[in-house]
């Protein structure tokens, strides 16, 4: 699965996403930066609710090509440009966590 496959599996907008093509091998979903930091894997997606550039610091240094925003949550404009600078895409989507983590599941291992 690609990170261009995400919006359509969970009904998301792509905010900042130059890097569809990037393969991701499953998810992670905390809304604890330092538990991400301990436990997240390379080429997985980050399924979080917090929209900040620290999100965006973490993800890069586990390897997540993308961050999931979920319950809709606004994305700021430090955020995006964060994300660009990283190389990170940021996807938003108005479902929880929850389902998110249970769509991509799903999706990933049928």
């Amino acid at each position: 699965m690609h990170i261009r496959d995400l919006p359509g599996i969970i009904d998301a907008e792509v905010v900042q996403g130059v890097y569809e093509d990037i393969e991701i091998k499953g998810g992670y979903t905390s809304d604890l930066l330092s538990d991400v930091m301990a436990h997240a894997q390379a080429n997985e997606v980050l399924i979080t609710i917090q929209a900040h550039r620290n999100a965006v610091a973490v993800a890069s240094l586990v390897g997540a090509p993308a961050i999931i925003l979920c319950n809709g949550r606004p994305v700021p404009e430090d955020m995006i440009e964060a994300a660009r600078g990283e190389g990170i895409a940021l996807i938003r989507t108005d479902i929880n966590q929850y389902e998110v983590s249970g769509r991509l599941w799903k999706a990933l291992h049928g």
